[in-house]
């Protein structure tokens, strides 16, 4: 496959480095990077199969700005909603794109992983099953590759989970021991799930790699950019010192703050992305978020 990653985070220099190993891949980003096979956006465009890792907030003006449809074949791998407009990743591709042409990647699946070649499994969901096995039967021997057709499951999974790690991280960050956090992932879960089916997602696909796989690995572990959100948010840092430290996207945030306007408007009670969006928006103490969700 004539493949390239667009955006050279570390996630895109991730998955640059695993679908190279079986296919011919460029990669790009707007900041020119020190990277082999490194091109021009025109020059990547060129390419039959894309891979997409943008972050979700960028994504809209990056599709009106940049984007000009060749017939290309594309996989997403960023997640999260649209702050502004609570749209989900596939409504935004959609506007672009036909939904036979389009995929998108879930799963645990930490990056620093991915790049050391580590076993990893991942979901790739489309409408379209025959795009979804190419760019499953692309990744390299190290990454096990799943089908389905749950799309709206898939995104709504790959970005909740990030709003519920940053609790995990306020969890551990309060030293409130592994009870907690378990409880705390678990109902996390069903949550998300309840979430999830109102706008049209399949329970199971909540069980799988893209939900429950990808919510455990997130919300317990340094690795996780969110989680690590949420451990200083336990330590009374502010939210501006925290993602400076950071130095990367935590979707995590803006997902919160789009979970919150989508409650609202649809009447959906969600009471752990609720705490972490006052936590993050209003600067609620975590203790106290604990003490009401325990309440």
């Amino acid at each position: 496959m004539r493949m390239a990653i667009i955006g050279a985070g570390k996630w895109g220099q991730a998955l640059y480095h695993a679908y190279s190993e079986k296919n011919d891949c460029v990669i790009y980003s707007r900041t020119p990077r020190e990277i082999e096979n490194f091109v021009s956006l025109d020059k990547a465009l060129e390419r039959e199969y894309l891979v997409m890792a943008l972050p979700a907030q960028v994504v809209r003006s990056w599709l009106n700005e940049k984007f000009q449809d060749r017939g290309q074949k594309i996989v997403v791998a960023a997640k999260g909603i649209e702050t502004k407009t609570g749209a989900f990743l596939n409504e935004l591709y959609g506007m672009h794109l036909p939904d036979e042409r389009l995929a998108y990647i879930s799963g645990p699946s930490f990056a620093a992983e991915v790049q050391q070649s580590l076993p990893t499994a991942l979901m790739i969901s489309s409408v379209n099953l025959d795009l979804a096995e190419q760019f499953a039967r692309a990744l390299p021997h190290y990454i096990k590759g799943y089908v389905d057709d749950d799309v709206v499951g898939a995104e709504v999974s790959g970005a909740y989970k990030n709003v519920i790690a940053i609790a995990g991280g306020v969890s551990d960050g309060l030293s409130l021991g592994n009870n907690a956090r378990a409880a705390l992932i678990s109902r996390g879960l069903v949550e998300m799930a309840r979430f999830g089916e109102h706008f049209g997602a399949r329970a199971e696909t909540f069980l799988s790699l893209g939900g429950a796989g990808d919510l455990f690995l997130t919300a317990s572990s340094k690795l996780s950019r969110n989680y690590r959100v949420g451990l200083g948010l336990a330590e009374g840092k502010s939210l501006e010192t925290i993602l400076e430290a950071l130095g990367e996207v935590a979707e995590g945030v803006p997902t919160a703050r789009a979970l919150h306007h989508i409650a609202e408007k649809e009447e959906l009670y969600l009471p752990i992305a609720d705490e972490v969006f006052k936590m993050i928006e209003k600067g609620k103490d975590p203790r106290e978020s604990v003490r009401d969700l325990l309440g």
